[in-house]
């Protein structure tokens, strides 16, 4: 087979494919093959039909070439594609030019193919990610975390702030409804909580025991009425003294030092792992925020929100749960489900114009030793031999396909080598904190 492509338009491309005879012959047998076990001719059984009599059954070789293109038009094109190493997102527009009748068999492909998009400012990225640094006041707010279990509480005579504990009358009637109003005393209030309604806690801070608080909030699915808030008490937490003998009573540790250090670690490791969990996806993100305005082509899109779409439905085959349950779980419409999965998949899409661009930016297309090897370790994971997995890759003209996917892992170790990554005020992060992997000691 030879083939060729130029491109017609800025993401079509035409393929122009002359079949050899040789190949063309194969079809052919393989055509009449099929054929032969289809069709029932008196004095032959099925699959033993010979070829001359099976032509003239059919009505002449004409019929029989027609049958042998049709069944080997799509693995002609597929071939066609994996040679070009082009990169086609739709069906092709396929047209016969020669040899439909006898002789050369040849024809014209024009296909929609990936675009091609630039990147600005990749040597400059910095990317935001939890940091992996404990200070001594987290470590402290953990501390008090277990003294709290402990606490008394006291009255004060002084404005509210954000953590007392506020006893309180509240009168809630809602608006434009006949529905009986709703009566609380003594009701002890977390300031802070905010699971009375949205503002309260805005108003409430910095009054006092004896006054009111009056306001209009929601109840939650649409429901609006209007909350009266007597303050009748307001106390805070009276944590016990941090004291050796106190650790020894109330925790694992023997004293003070040992319990802060021992959260300190924990917390460490716990904020290295998150750090390094957000790594990958916040760098592929903040790469696919230099496309800026690029239009993602439908094409791609539709594609990847469809197989979103059957992985999930797969999944929840395994679960053995219908999609129908899925919804009322989630509490989603089909609408708003699908819509859910296009703008993931659209982001999905930009992320993998934005690490071919890398590709082909900073010259990081794979060699053939690099090809060769991922090649052979996905066959292994297959459990299928290296050459079935290449011949399967021709056949389908996956071959660019898979070419594609080593560059972007390439890409994409290149991208978590040269980014800065800051938390989020900015601070760059040594990257020396987020090479030890720290999942297996959350437990120790």
């Amino acid at each position: 087979m030879r083939a060729t492509a130029s491109l017609v338009d800025t993401n079509k491309v035409k393929l122009t494919v002359e079949v050899e005879e040789s190949e063309m012959a194969a079809a052919i047998d393989a055509a009449a093959a099929k054929l032969a076990k289809q069709v029932s001719i008196k004095g032959f059984r099925k699959g033993k039909v010979p070829k001359n009599v099976l032509v003239a059954h059919l009505g002449g070789a004409g019929a029989l070439r027609a049958e042998a293109i049709r069944d080997s038009l799509p693995d002609f094109y597929a071939h066609a594609v994996a040679d070009t190493l082009i990169d086609p997102i739709a069906q092709p527009d396929i047209s016969i030019t020669a040899g439909e009748d006898d002789g050369v068999f040849a024809f014209d492909a024009e296909v929609e193919v990936r675009p091609e998009v630039a990147l600005a400012g990749h040597h400059e990225l910095r990317v935001t990610i939890p940091s992996p640094l404990v200070t001594d006041d987290e470590v402290n707010a953990q501390i008090d975390r277990f003294r709290e279990t402990d606490a008394v509480l006291v009255d004060v005579d002084r404005p509210i702030v954000t953590g007392d504990l506020v006893t309180l009358d509240a009168h809630v009637e809602q608006i434009d409804s006949d529905a009986d109003p709703l009566d609380m005393a003594d009701y002890m209030y977390t300031v802070g909580s905010g699971v009375i309604t949205d503002g309260v806690d805005d108003l409430i801070v910095g009054m006092r025991a004896g006054e009111e608080l009056k306001l209009n909030g929601s109840m939650g699915q649409g429901v609006v009425a209007t909350y009266q808030l007597s303050l009748k008490k307001v106390q805070e937490r009276e944590l016990p003294a941090l004291t050796d003998e106190w650790v020894q009573e109330n925790t694992e540790w023997t004293s003070v030092d040992e319990m802060r250090v021992a959260i300190h670690d924990q917390m460490r490791r716990m904020r290295v792992v998150e750090a390094q969990m957000s790594q990958r996806d916040a760098a592929l993100s903040a790469l696919s925020d230099l496309l800026g305005e690029v239009e993602v082509p439908s094409t791609l899109v539709d594609d990847e929100t469809n197989e979103r779409l059957h992985d999930l439905g797969h999944r929840l085959e395994q679960q053995k749960l219908t999609l129908e349950t899925f919804l009322q779980v989630t509490n989603q419409t089909p609408d708003q489900l699908l819509a859910t999965l296009r703008e993931d998949a659209a982001r999905a899409v930009r992320v993998d114009l934005a690490l071919r661009a890398l590709v082909r930016q900073e010259q990081l297309e794979p060699t053939e030793e690099e090809i060769e090897a991922e090649l052979e370790t996905t066959a292994e994971a297959m459990n299928v031999t290296a050459d079935l997995l290449r011949t399967n890759l021709r056949d389908t003209g996956r071959v660019i396909t898979f070419r594609s996917e080593v560059a972007k892992m390439k890409a994409s170790r290149w991208l978590m080598d040269n980014v800065v990554y800051v938390d989020p005020q900015g601070v760059p992060i040594d990257k020396a904190l987020l090479a030890k992997d720290q999942s297996g000691e959350l437990d120790a």
